[in-house]
């Protein structure tokens, strides 16, 4: 068993205090965005023997046990985060698993370097991802039935809205949909950013359900994302949580402090809310247009005292453990590797003392066993 040393990334939309004040630490004043704990090239842990992605790559069957290694291949197939969001992050959406093979098979035969500001896939591997909230958590996440963004954008009382706002009554949805996304990624620039100045003063007047507008209209002048988020579902979770994201479901996290568990990936196409490039032909192909209201899960208890996040793919299995004073011992022995990560009290998984913020890396088959009191996420495969 492994103590993880882990990278916190700082980009731009990061809290300044959300991961210090659970880390215990000091702020620093720059943004504190995404811990990272887990194999992934760009930032692996560090351990006691060294980095992560080496002791695996060294031994694969000894860290990830031969179900994994057969069923994934040679590499840890999930990356778990501490995700602190400040500031709202891009309106992105993730490939399925071919489209992410076809994509990059394709920009590799073109010579694409794997840095280029224009690279859409950077690996061959879908990025589904779960976000299990430790505070409020504010994000976006599908669309919204049409009639009600169209209401929505109606409200704000901007003449150039209005062809979108007629396009939105149209059927069938998913078509109405496509129309009006694409419409307002392909618009004149000078003219798109007059009409999100004119909507970030109306949505500022108007507050209310319009108040996250103002908010990414702050954040992201003259940009078109502001009223494409417009078109998604407002989700608000509660501590204890959670947000599962499958392939071709735009989404953005606006606010909050988390949990997140993905396929180890780094694809993503963005639809607005970034300087970053917006490939809209290959963001049309892969956006899944369909209305829906999304799932909050909220995890499913067993007798052992393991509570589950269901989700329907098998790179990642998310776990919280919530332990009171003097509670028996939970056995996590398992024939997979896990990331342990506590977020509350102070526990023990084997030797290893554990405070908030603090993980460790379990090889395939230790034993282990957990006590103490406290929350402990697990993370883990199905195979």
């Amino acid at each position: 068993m492994d103590r993880l040393v882990n990278t916190v990334r700082p980009y731009a939309w990061g809290s300044t205090t959300a991961i210090p004040e659970l880390l215990g630490t000091a702020p620093t004043g720059e943004p504190q965005a995404e811990m990272w704990m887990g194999a992934h090239p760009g930032a692996p842990s560090r351990t006691g023997r060294g980095a992560l992605n080496e002791l695996i790559a060294a031994d694969p069957v000894r860290e990830l046990g031969e179900r994994a290694v057969e069923k994934f291949g040679p590499r840890l197939p999930f990356l778990l985060k501490l995700l602190a969001a400040g500031a709202p992050l891009s309106l992105q959406v993730h490939p399925d698993l071919a489209q992410a093979q076809a994509g990059h098979a394709a920009e590799e035969a073109a010579g694409i370097p794997v840095d280029a500001p224009h690279r859409t896939y950077k690996d061959a591997n879908h990025k589904p991802e779960l976000i299990c909230a430790l505070t409020p958590f504010d994000g976006l996440c599908g669309f919204r039935n049409p009639v009600e963004a169209a209401d929505l954008i109606a409200a704000l009382g901007v003449d150039s809205l209005k062809p979108y706002v007629d396009l939105l009554h149209a059927h069938p949805e998913e078509a109405a949909l496509r129309e009006v996304l694409t419409a307002l990624l392909t618009a004149d620039r000078e003219e798109m950013a007059h009409t999100v100045a004119e909507a970030h003063a109306a949505a500022d007047r108007l507050g209310g359900d319009h108040a996250p507008y103002a908010t990414l209209a702050h954040h992201y002048p003259s940009d078109p994302g502001v009223i494409a988020a417009m078109l998604l579902n407002r989700v608000r979770l509660q501590p204890g949580e959670a947000l599962y994201l499958g392939a071709g479901v735009p989404h953005a996290y606006l606010d909050g402090l988390g949990v997140e568990v993905m396929a180890n990936s780094d694809n993503v196409l963005r639809c607005g809310l970034t300087p970053k490039h917006v490939d809209v032909p290959e963001l049309l192909r892969v956006v899944r247009f369909e209305p829906n209201d999304p799932s909050v899960l909220r995890p499913e208890a067993s007798p052992s005292g393991e509570e589950v996040y269901e989700t329907p793919i098998d790179e990642f299995r998310l776990s919280r453990f919530v332990r009171a004073e003097g509670a028996a011992p939970n056995d996590l022995t398992a024939a997979t590797p896990q990331i342990l990560l506590a977020v509350a009290g102070r526990t023990r998984a084997g030797e290893v003392t554990l405070g908030p913020g603090e993980s460790v890396f379990v090889p395939a088959g230790e034993a282990t066993e957990l006590t103490g009191a406290g929350t402990v996420f697990r993370a883990t495969v199905v195979a």
